[in-house]
């Protein structure tokens, strides 16, 4: 789920359910993903919900654009945890398959390497030691040991810390045996080297962080769960393409009652005490609210909806010296031919790897 959403993951009681005869309002900033299933959860437990939206359309980094005939998804295109989209419908009373199509990929997806060989990855045992006697023999071993790593990390990674927040120094040093239980000092790149010898496998293995805007080179190797994660459940693609996903995700706010309103940007949160009371609205319109969710980029969200308020962790200072993932520069084509041998997912690599991620993330040359 992309953004930001501060809500409580403590089980819900009976003391969180609002007094349905008097409904608290609920107010959540942005529509993204994070934004739809924080106001359908909201709802779920009684509130009424009204998300402010500054575009207009739902979806935020996974909105869809239009153009000549064709439909293009402007972020995401694969899901590979549909449990958790499944979890929203069902608290609706629901079933996901009734309104959205799921198909599962194989294979997963597809490498080009800058050789002309490719490697073909799945879920299927025997098929990934094809490929791996096809294109690297050496590393069948080494794979299927690094599997079993995998496994290790998302049980703890994501199973058991997946949900917990890292709100504090404490936090973070309470959970640092386990973080180093998963190997979680090295990166993923050094955990990939440390199972397979082949430059090929090591990309292959290595290369997902790039799908968020981080470096292989440097991110935590508790992203190597991905590799069991796609094995457990799949992946994915929606027929219609996200955005019938994000249609779905609407029709269930607006059956819960709850509204969205586009065209809407936030221009602060309100506070009284220390404690979010509403949103402002560019034009000066205000909506109160007992709670409000921002789904907007975390530093946005403290840097200006919240810039009149005192931030001892984060100062404008911090956000400034932070460091930020990457965007995307993205290429969209529409084409009057279906290519039969090019499958929905390939990932197509240079003749550099090692050293455009250094051009990229250091030395921030193209």
């Amino acid at each position: 789920m992309e953004g930001y959403s501060p809500v409580d993951t403590h089980e819900p009681t009976s003391a969180d359910i609002p007094d349905p005869t008097d409904p608290p309002h609920a107010v959540v900033i942005g529509a993204g993903f994070g934004g739809l299933a924080a106001a359908i959860r909201l709802g779920h437990l009684g509130y009424r919900v009204t998300i402010v939206e500054r575009l207009d359309e739902a979806g935020g980094r996974a909105s869809v654009f239009r153009q000549d005939g064709f439909v293009f998804d402007a972020g995401p295109t694969i899901i590979t945890a549909p449990f958790l989209l499944e979890e929203l419908w069902s608290l609706c009373g629901k079933s996901m398959r009734d309104d959205i199509e799921l198909r599962p990929m194989r294979p997963f997806y597809r490498i080009m390497f800058d050789d002309g060989e490719h490697l073909d990855c799945s879920d299927d045992p025997e098929a990934m030691r094809r490929e791996l006697q096809r294109v690297a023999p050496e590393d069948i071993e080494g794979y299927e040991r690094f599997l079993q790593r995998s496994e290790e990390i998302y049980r703890i990674g994501f199973e058991e810390l997946g949900h917990v927040p890292f709100s504090s120094l404490t936090d973070m040093v309470r959970i640092l045996p386990q973080l180093v239980k998963l190997g979680g000092l090295k990166t993923v790149y050094q955990m990939a080297c440390q199972y397979v010898r082949s430059n090929r496998m090591r990309i292959a293995l290595s290369f997902h962080p790039l799908l968020v805007g981080g470096n292989p080179l440097t991110t935590t190797s508790v992203y190597a769960l991905i590799h069991h994660l796609e094995r457990k459940f799949g992946v994915h693609f929606v027929m219609g393409g996200t955005g019938a996903l994000v249609a779905g995700l609407v029709r269930l706010i607006h059956g819960q009652g709850s509204q969205i309103r586009y065209a809407s940007e936030v221009r602060r949160i309100v506070t009284e005490n220390r404690r979010a009371t509403g949103v402002e609205l560019k034009g000066g319109e205000r909506i109160d609210a007992d709670i409000v969710v921002s789904n907007a980029d975390a530093a946005w969200t403290y840097r200006e909806l919240l810039a009149d308020q005192p931030r001892r962790r984060w100062s404008d200072r911090k956000l400034r010296r932070s460091r930020y993932s990457m965007s995307l520069f993205v290429w969209y084509f529409g084409t009057n031919r279906r290519f039969e041998d090019v499958p929905h997912h390939t990932i197509i690599m240079g003749p550099r790897y090692r050293g455009l991620l250094k051009d990229i993330f250091q030395t921030r040359r193209l």
